[in-house]
């Protein structure tokens, strides 16, 4: 896992955003107007500095919307608080995770199929590298 910061490019690039929301279910009729353009970085992207995107592997998190090859936007500048799902080292190992702080503290698997890693007071070293606010997928 990298997790340097790559350059951010000085490019601007905006994307037209449709005033009205597709539903997942029904047909809509769709509307033939943008009400704005949208900028991703601007929309994913709050701390320029701080942030860097990382790919995850695995399926331990696939509750959380995270899938084999998903790209995690990741803010190193957000203090990490219960519930948050984090970039974090074990040991020199390096995970994604949901942080859970009471009643004891341990990182969480998003998959049932996945036990929790319990953190035992000094036996343990964390080291939490950033707080994930997005996941993007694809569809492949």
């Amino acid at each position: 896992m990298i997790l340097s910061r790559p350059a951010i490019s000085p490019i601007k690039l905006t994307i037209p955003l449709f005033q009205d929301r597709v539903p997942a279910g029904f047909p809509s009729p769709a509307q033939d107007y943008i009400e704005k353009d949208i900028d991703l970085n601007r929309l994913c992207i709050s701390h320029p500095a701080a942030t860097y995107f990382v790919m995850a592997t695995g399926l331990s998190m696939i509750d959380a919307g995270i899938y084999e090859g998903s790209m995690l936007v990741v803010d190193r500048s957000l203090q990490p608080k219960h519930g948050d799902i984090i970039i974090a080292s074990i040991a020199g190992e390096y995970t994604v995770k949901r942080l859970c702080t009471h009643p004891i503290v341990k990182l969480e698997s998003m998959n049932p199929n996945f036990p929790p890693i319990l953190l035992h007071d000094g036996g343990d070293e964390l080291e939490i590298f950033g707080v994930v606010t997005f996941s993007i997928n694809g569809f492949q």
